[in-house]
C-alpha cells in the first residue's frame, strides 16, 4: 500500500507531502489544478521517462519520494532481497531530476536503475490512464486484456518466445535452401577456419606470458652466465663489492671515532655493503629457479609460431584473433551453421511442434476465459446505462500462426437490447466506449495482485446514475485494494472513504498546486462545487450533504482521512 507521497519542485508543485490510507480515496479539484500531475510524479518515481521540463521553473531539481508498506507482499520482499534493496517491511522509492535532465534513483537509500524502478512499480501499483479506452479499440490490446483476465500472460510470453525460435530456424533453413549450392564452399571454408581457430585456443593474457617465458628460455644460458658473474662481483670473492664496502665501513668507523662528522658516511657505506649482499642473495635464488629446458622451449616456439601464422593468415595482430573467430562463427551461423539441411529441417519441425503444443494450451485457456469475460462484462453493462447490452470476446483461428498464438481476439458488443453484435471499434460511441473500458478495467483490477490501483479520470464521458454505479464499483474495489481515483464527478467522489482536494494558489514563487484533506463541511462544500460550479448555494450544499448521507445509508461509509495532507509554498 502507498502510505506517503512527497513531491518537491515538480511542474507546479513546490512542496507537497501526502499521507494516504487504505480503501478508496478520491482526488478532486478544478480542471488544470494539478490532479493528474500527482500521478505523473508518482510514475516518475517508479521509473517512467524523465524529462528536464518537469522541473519547476526557477528550481534546480525535482524530487519525488513514495513510501510503500510491503509487510504482506512476499513477492516484492523477495525481489528486493534478490536485488540487494531490502529494508524490512518498508519500501522507500526516491528519484531526483535536475534541470539538465540528469536523473538519479534510490530504493531504500540504495542506488537503483530506472529499469529496477519500473519492475518494482509493476508489483506495487497499477495505473489506468484517462485515455486507455482508446487503446481498447486495438486488436492486440483486446488480446492482452483477455490474457490478463485469464491469468495466462506468462504462457502467452512463452508462446511468443517459442514462435520466435521456430521462425528463426525456418528462416535459417530457407536461407540454406536458397544458397545451398553457392554457399557450400564458403561454409566448408568457414567451418575449417572456425575449427582451426578453436583448436588454437588463443588467450591474450596467456599470449603475453608465453612470450615472456619463451624469451627467458631462449636466453637461459646467457642469463645464467650474466647472473653468476654479477653475484660473484657483489659478494662471492675477496674483491667483491660487499667485501670492499664492508672494509670501507670499518675504516670509517675508526675515523668517525676521531671525528663524528664521518658517521653518516660510515652508515651509508655499511648500508651499501648490506644491499650488495642482499642483491647477491637474490641473484643466487634466481639461478636456483632458472634452468635450461629445451623441451619446454620447443613447445613454446611451436605455440608462438602457430599464433603468428594464424595472425598472418587472417592479416591481423595476434591480439585480434578472438575477433576473427567471432566473425567467422557469426557468418557460419548466417549460412545455417555446419548442420546439414536435413538437420535444420528436423530442428525446425521440432520447434514448430513445441510452439503448437503450447499455443494449443493457450487457445484452450483463452476460449474458457472469453466466455467468462463476456458474461461478467455483460452483467456490469446492465448497470452502466446499457441495459440489454452484451459483450462477447470472439476467439477466431488465424490463417497463419503468429507470435500471439493461433487465434485473434476481438471484442464485439451490442450496446443495447436488439442490436446485433459488432466489432467494438464500429459500434461503440465515445461514452459507451468509456463505460465499457471502465467495466473491463474494474473487472481486471478486481483480480489484480498489486495492492494499489489508480484511476486517472477514466470516468470521463459518464454522469448521473451511471456515475453512481461507477462510484460503487470503485468503493467495492477499495475493500480489497487501495484505490485512488482522479474524478470530476460528485456521484463518484461521495463513495470515497477519503477525499483530497487539489487547488492552485499564488505565492511568492508563483502559482503552485496544494492539496488538502476534506472533512465535514469542507467536504460538503467540495461536493457542492462539483455539482453546481463556483457559486455555492444552500440548495447545492443540501444536495451534497444528502448525497453523502445516501452513500452512508447505502453501505458506503464516508470516513475521515486517517492521514493528513500538507501542501503549499515552503
Amino acid at each position: 500500500m502507498l502510505r506517503a507521497l512527497s513531491i518537491r519542485d515538480y511542474v507546479i508543485v513546490e512542496r507537497l507531502d501526502l499521507e494516504l490510507g487504505p480503501g478508496f480515496t478520491a482526488l478532486t479539484g478544478e480542471t488544470g489544478a494539478g490532479k493528474s500531475i500527482l500521478i505523473d510524479a508518482l510514475q516518475l518515481a517508479l521509473g517512467h521517462r524523465a524529462e528536464a521540463g518537469v522541473v519547476r521553473a526557477g528550481a534546480q531539481r525535482a524530487e519525488v519520494s513514495a513510501d510503500f508498506d510491503i509487510a504482506r507482499l512476499e513477492v516484492v520482499r523477495a525481489w528486493l532481497a534478490e536485488q540487494a534493496l531490502e529494508e524490512g517491511d518498508d519500501c522507500l522509492v526516491r528519484r531526483t531530476l535536475d534541470a539538465t535532465g540528469r536523473s538519479r534513483a534510490f530504493v531504500n537509500g540504495r542506488p537503483a536503475t530506472a529499469a529496477q524502478l519500473r519492475a518494482l512499480g509493476e508489483m506495487l501499483l497499477d495505473i489506468h490512464g484517462q485515455h486507455e479506452h482508446q487503446l481498447l479499440l486495438r486488436g492486440e490490446r483486446q488480446r492482452a486484456l483477455l490474457d490478463a483476465f485469464a491469468g495466462c500472460e506468462p504462457l502467452a510470453r512463452e508462446v511468443a518466445a517459442l514462435h520466435g525460435a521456430w521462425r528463426r530456424l525456418a528462416e535459417q533453413r530457407a536461407a540454406r535452401e536458397r544458397a545451398q549450392a553457392s554457399s557450400a564452399r564458403e561454409r566448408e571454408l568457414l567451418a575449417h577456419e572456425v575449427h582451426e581457430l578453436e583448436a588454437l585456443a588463443f588467450d591474450p593474457a596467456a599470449w603475453e606470458e608465453d612470450q615472456a617465458e619463451q624469451r627467458r628460455l631462449a636466453h637461459a644460458q646467457e642469463l645464467i652466465e650474466t647472473v653468476s658473474e654479477c653475484a660473484e662481483a657483489l659478494d662471492e670473492s675477496s674483491e667483491s663489492a660487499a667485501s670492499r664496502l664492508a672494509a670501507v665501513a670499518t675504516r670509517l668507523a675508526h675515523a668517525a671515532a676521531l671525528d663524528p662528522a664521518l658517521e653518516d658516511a660510515r652508515r651509508d657505506a655499511e648500508t651499501a655493503s648490506l644491499h650488495a649482499a642482499e642483491g647477491a642473495q637474490q641473484l643466487r635464488r634466481y639461478l636456483q629457479r632458472l634452468e635450461l629446458d629445451p623441451a619446454r622451449l620447443r613447445e613454446l616456439d611451436a605455440r608462438l609460431a602457430a599464433v603468428l601464422d594464424a595472425a598472418r593468415k587472417h592479416r591481423v595482430e595476434p591480439a585480434r584473433i578472438p575477433e576473427v573467430l567471432a566473425d567467422r562463427r557469426a557468418r557460419l551461423a548466417e549460412l545455417g551453421g555446419e548442420e546439414s539441411l536435413e538437420t535444420l529441417a528436423a530442428q525446425e519441425a521440432a520447434a514448430e511442434r513445441a510452439y503448437r503444443e503450447k499455443a494449443g494450451e493457450l487457445s484452450r485457456v483463452r476460449r474458457e476465459a472469453a466466455k467468462k469475460l463476456g458474461t461478467e462484462v455483460t452483467r456490469t453493462m446492465q448497470t452502466l446505462a446499457m441495459a440489454g447490452g452484451k459483450l462477447e470476446a470472439a476467439v477466431e483461428p488465424l490463417a497463419a500462426p503468429g507470435a500471439g498464438g493461433l487465434e485473434s481476439v476481438e471484442l464485439r458488443v451490442a450496446a443495447h437490447a436488439g442490436q446485433p453484435l459488432a466489432p467494438l471499434a464500429k459500434v461503440a460511441s465515445g461514452g459507451e466506449l468509456s463505460r465499457l473500458s471502465l467495466a473491463v478495467q474494474v473487472l481486471l483490477s478486481g483480480s489484480a495482485s498489486v495492492p494499489t490501483l489508480i484511476f486517472d479520470e477514466v470516468d470521463s464521458g459518464i454522469g448521473g446514475g451511471v456515475a453512481e454505479i461507477v462510484g460503487r464499483l470503485l468503493q467495492a474495489l477499495g475493500r480489497h485494494h487501495q484505490v485512488l481515483s482522479v474524478t470530476h464527478l460528485a456521484q463518484v467522489a461521495v463513495h470515497a472513504r477519503a477525499q483530497l482536494r487539489v487547488a492552485k494558489r499564488s505565492g511568492a514563487s508563483g502559482t503552485v498546486a496544494v492539496v488538502e484533506a476534506l472533512e465535514g463541511e469542507a467536504r460538503v462544500d467540495e461536493i457542492a462545487r462539483m455539482l453546481g460550479g463556483l457559486t455555492l448555494t444552500d440548495a447545492t450544499r443540501r444536495h451534497a450533504a444528502e448525497m453523502l448521507q445516501n452513500a452512508r445509508a447505502a453501505g458506503t461509509p464516508v470516513k475521515k482521512e486517517r492521514g493528513k495532507a500538507a501542501a503549499g509554498p515552503g
